[in-house]
């Protein structure tokens, strides 16, 4: 799950709000979570059911047909991972900038603001992070075993800095942050006047509800990562990954938010996160507060490298996870077989080397022409369309093939999970301004489902002159 970037980009979605009266982010998680369960359940027994290359891609495809299964998953995976993966890119170099600026290094306030704010750096953010994630896609080529290695190593030291950071936050306590505060002297600005420059209550639900696209920008709708690689899990891995993910998800996420509630105060810490020279000047999150308050500089240290680590993280499953979406999507012959080449290192070569072009190119639209984060929100409403309509192939299957509890589990959480994902989309469209409504974004998604709906017209068409009928690969499982 992407929880390095769920706890550093907080700040600049709430400056985007309309309002942040009674935003509770504990509260935000907890729903979040439980609007997850109906999903948790479809991917535990699908993907227990379909442990292929592609997973949650191929039940749907199955279940829905070849036009559905494909446009929609090229639109709301196979696609939009190049954007998601552009967007954490440069939170990764944004992540650099603001633990070298916390460090005491200035020269690195320039990677750490959005790129529309006057200091910023664009063409360094792009180059760092362009170079960053070329690295990546090449050990992937070369070395494929190692980037699963990577992504081991990287979780690892993530919640190793996270884990530092909430002990030094919690011995800190509430006088460190006062102090932390206090002492970056910026004028009128101190922790009393941002605790008291807020009135509202702790908990308003509909203000709450605004958030809930951010919690699934960056936790728990990502079930389908390890579902995606279902053919190479061994053991329990392929029964126990999706409840794992969320329950640790969840603690790694609301433990934070609940602290920075506790030590800082629910008052300080929502006027803080929407504060603008705080966000934007002094990068202002759980990371940078820990950092802040605590007094040793190896304990700082390993929280920014926690912090880097964890979202580099979210890169080296992505890279994966997509790659293997283009080799079942090549297998059913939607996509251009030479996507389906594997290398002599064992390796989807030209899929990682399609997904290097775009994300680069994406990379560079966002630090350039648009200057936020948050330009490439927008991108992610396809994969909340996505995940509706693999609710939707669940339930399906679940009336066609199941019988009994499992039958009537698997068409109510189906149907469940699609309804939670139609309600996303919808939050997505309503509120543009907050959720990236760029033309970037918005155009993206548009073009990428029209270009798999023609792409899988010519495919039939040209299968149909071959004597081939494309529809009969999605009527059976492909082998693994």
């Amino acid at each position: 799950m992407s929880v390095g970037a769920a706890l550093s980009l907080v700040g600049y979605t709430m400056l985007a709000l309309p309002t942040v009266v009674g935003v509770n982010l504990v509260y935000g998680s907890m729903i979040a979570a439980a609007l997850a369960l109906p999903q948790m359940v479809v991917y535990t027994l699908m993907s227990r059911r379909f442990s292929r290359t592609g997973g949650d891609y191929v039940w749907m495809s199955r279940s829905l047909g070849g036009f559905l299964g494909s446009t929609i998953t090229l639109m709301g995976i196979t696609l939009e991972t190049m954007p998601y993966l552009a967007l954490i890119a440069l939170s990764v170099v944004f992540a650099i900038g603001s633990v070298g600026l916390s460090l005491g290094y200035s020269a690195m306030l320039g990677l750490a603001l959005p790129g529309n704010v006057p200091g910023a750096d664009p063409l360094g953010q792009f180059i760092l992070g362009s170079s960053l994630f070329v690295a990546l896609v090449l050990v992937n080529i070369l070395k494929p075993r190692l980037g699963f290695k990577l992504i081991s190593a990287f979780y690892t030291l993530g919640l190793v800095g996270v884990v530092v950071a909430v002990l030094t936050l919690l011995m800190a306590g509430r006088s460190g942050v006062e102090n932390y505060i206090n002492g970056l002297n910026i004028s009128g600005t101190t922790y009393a006047s941002l605790a008291k420059s807020y009135n509202g209550p702790t908990f308003d639900l509909n203000s709450t509800l605004l958030m809930m696209p951010y919690f699934a920008l960056f936790t728990y709708p990502w079930f389908n990562a390890a579902p995606s690689v279902g053919s190479e899990l061994k053991g329990k891995a392929s029964v126990w990954n999706v409840p794992i993910s969320l329950l640790a998800a969840f603690f790694i996420v609301t433990i934070p938010y609940a602290e920075m509630y506790y030590v800082g105060g629910f008052q300080f810490t929502t006027a803080a996160l929407s504060n603008p020279t705080l966000v934007n000047d002094y990068s202002f999150n759980f990371f940078t507060l820990a950092m802040g308050v605590s007094s040793n500089f190896v304990a700082s240290a390993a929280i920014g490298l926690g912090w880097i680590v964890l979202t580099v993280a979210i890169l080296a499953f992505g890279i994966i996870t997509i790659s293997r979406y283009m080799l079942a999507q090549s297998f059913d012959r939607f996509l251009p077989s030479r996507l389906a080449y594997v290398s002599k290192y064992g390796s989807p070569a030209v899929a990682h080397l399609l997904d290097l072009a775009v994300t680069v190119a994406l990379i560079g639209l966002a630090a350039f022409l648009y200057g936020t984060l948050s330009s490439l929100y927008g991108a992610v409403m396809a994969s909340m369309i996505y995940f509706a309509f693999v609710g939707g192939g669940a339930a399906v299957y679940g009336l066609k093939n199941e019988r009994g509890t499992s039958k009537v589990t698997l068409v109510v959480a189906g149907i469940l999970q699609a309804a939670v994902f139609t309600y996303l989309t919808y939050e997505f469209l309503a509120y543009p301004t907050i959720w990236g409504g760029s033309t970037l974004a918005y155009g993206y998604v548009a073009a990428t489902f029209f270009l798999g709906a023609i792409l899988y017209s010519y495919r039939k068409s040209v299968s149909g002159k071959a004597g081939f009928d494309i529809t009969l690969a999605f009527k059976e499982i492909p082998p693994e």
